[in-house]
């Protein structure tokens, strides 16, 4: 197996950083394979919002379900979907003028297909930061939760209106060397498809999450009293959280402040 491959297989989360922060050289190369990601038509529908702000740092884990480590973490950077610098450079540079006084187009208001494009883009350049990092010995964490809490994030980060999170990445030198068992994937029959979308049933969900069932199961972990299955633990910790319904609510709010004119 090739080093990339073999990198990629063992990458795991880092959630605790040491107090030796990433260099200047090392994050100027993130950066660099950063930009590389692909990105639809080639218009970087994203940008990047790097956290040097301690206060800032403190709010936004607030915001992230009080997790500490971000306040904590030396390296923060929040994705953006970012479509409104193409809205001012259509606007501001007279292709919308031009378009109108020669016919040739009208002016759209943006909807959930811009939206959709940056996303993927901000997302995939995220994935390109977090193996950059990895292959510098570099940990990183992405954090779900920063899509909670839309309306005191923009207000935070003073977002503009085509401006919405898509992830957000912690980064740092991991301060211990990871110890245990990685937690498990699915296997490749479990999740790849050919030419259509076959819904799984009982028994393939089942062989699909069984390692997963099984580390919870030895680590004792699984809801009552560890007799339950991993679609319990799931279904109560995650589904049917608080968390999930504040994200729920959050997202709706962005999407529908994105697609008002």
């Amino acid at each position: 197996m090739n080093e990339t491959l073999q990198m990629l297989r063992d990458r795991r989360s880092i959630r605790a950083f040491s107090d030796i922060a990433p260099t200047d050289e090392q994050v100027s190369l993130i950066k660099e394979a950063t930009l590389r990601a692909p990105t639809a038509g080639n218009m970087a529908l994203y940008s990047v919002i790097e956290i040097h702000d301690q206060k800032k740092k403190e709010q936004l884990a607030k915001l992230c379900d009080n997790q500490s480590m971000i306040a904590k973490a030396p390296l923060v950077w929040v994705f953006l979907a970012d479509m409104q610098k193409w809205v001012n450079f259509f606007i501001d540079g007279g292709s919308r003028e031009k378009g109108e006084k020669e016919g040739l187009a009208s002016w759209r208001d943006l909807g959930l297909g811009d939206l959709h494009l940056c996303m993927q883009d901000a997302i995939i350049a995220a994935q390109n930061a977090v193996v950059a990092a990895e292959s510098l010995g570099i940990g990183s964490c992405y954090i779900g939760d920063v899509i909670e809490n839309f309306e005191e994030l923009r207000d935070l980060l003073e977002l503009d209106h085509y401006t919405v999170p898509a992830c957000m990445v912690i980064f740092g030198n991991p301060k211990s060397e990871p110890t245990g068992k990685q937690t498990p994937r699915c296997p490749q029959e479990a999740i790849f498809m050919q030419d259509r979308y076959e819904s799984p049933t009982l028994e393939q969900l089942q062989y699909a999450f069984n390692e997963h069932e099984k580390m919870r199961r030895d680590l004792k972990i699984l809801p009552f009293k560890n007799t339950g299955s991993i679609s319990d633990h799931y279904y109560f910790k995650k589904h049917t959280s608080s968390f999930m319904q504040e994200m729920n609510r959050s997202t709706k709010v962005m999407f529908d402040h994105w697609c008002k004119s």
